[in-house]
């Protein structure tokens, strides 16, 4: 199964749009001062950079993702002055210590392999009294959108059932993402639940972002034949609660983990 992270264009109708509305609640929770500098590990599209430039008044922006294409693709995105996005790896942050009030990350830590490296880099490079701050999605539970993919490969072979992100990132709870930021230092560490609206307006509109290929499922799907992947098109398409509109009305849940630099 292949794992691409390279097309910002097909990743935004995937996950990107959905990231967004998190990102809103996520920054509100923090509440960083207004003027603050923010470092974005694992910047991806753009999108959580660019969420922080519309509600949280900052002075600097950097952003690091390990993709040049979806550095290069959040560069065209996001044209401000404060805002610079560079090729960078979340394991191994290069900035120096305790440059930024707030170091932020979206949807990234579970595909890092090392993630007590990536978390302890970012305390690193906060400053005292600063924040430290991930979300992920809640791969086990209440991410439906990928849940219901999921479950669908498992009831069509259930041996492809290990390959479901809930199985594979068993650090998306609260338990282990609380233990990972305790374990590097950070002090009040807390951890909720994010709970967004996912309404798709047709199959189409839930379907078609898993053909770009982008991350695991769209991974999983594309790696199918064409038999196979209708099939399991139309397995999915008969578990939705599809409305009576066409539409399906689904939810996204991450879970947000914070922690105070000491």
């Amino acid at each position: 199964m292949s794992e691409v992270w390279a097309s910002g264009a097909a990743y935004e109708p995937y996950i990107g749009r959905w990231s967004r509305r998190v990102a809103r609640e996520f920054l509100a929770w923090l509440a960083v001062p207004a003027q603050s500098r923010w470092l974005d590990v694992g910047s991806g599209t753009g999108a959580l950079s660019q969420t922080i430039l519309q509600v949280a008044a900052p002075a600097l922006i950097k952003g690091i993702d390990r993709s040049e294409r979806f550095v290069q693709y959040a560069r065209q995105q996001v044209s401000d002055a404060r805002v610079s996005f560079d090729v960078g790896d979340a394991q191994s942050i290069s900035e120096a210590s305790a440059s930024y009030d707030a170091a932020v990350s979206g949807l990234v830590l579970n595909f890092v392999p090392a993630p007590e490296k990536m978390i302890a880099g970012m305390a690193r490079v906060t400053k005292k009294g600063g924040t430290v701050a991930v979300y992920v999605w809640d791969y086990a539970g209440r991410m439906q959108m990928l849940r219901y993919f999921w479950d669908a490969v498992a009831a069509l072979d259930p041996a492809e059932q290990a390959l479901g992100e809930g199985t594979r990132f068993p650090i998306c709870q609260p338990e282990p993402l609380t233990a990972l930021f305790r374990s590097t230092g950070l002090l009040n560490v807390e951890v909720r639940a994010i709970d967004i609206p996912t309404r798709f307006a047709d199959f189409d509109d839930y379907w078609q972002p898993f053909l770009g290929g982008q991350g695991p499922a769209a991974g999983y799907a594309m790696s199918l034949s064409e038999e196979h992947r209708s099939v399991l098109r139309d397995h999915i398409r008969s578990t939705l609660p599809i409305e009576a509109d066409g539409s399906i009305p689904l939810t996204a849940r991450a879970w947000a983990v914070r922690g105070m630099v000491g």
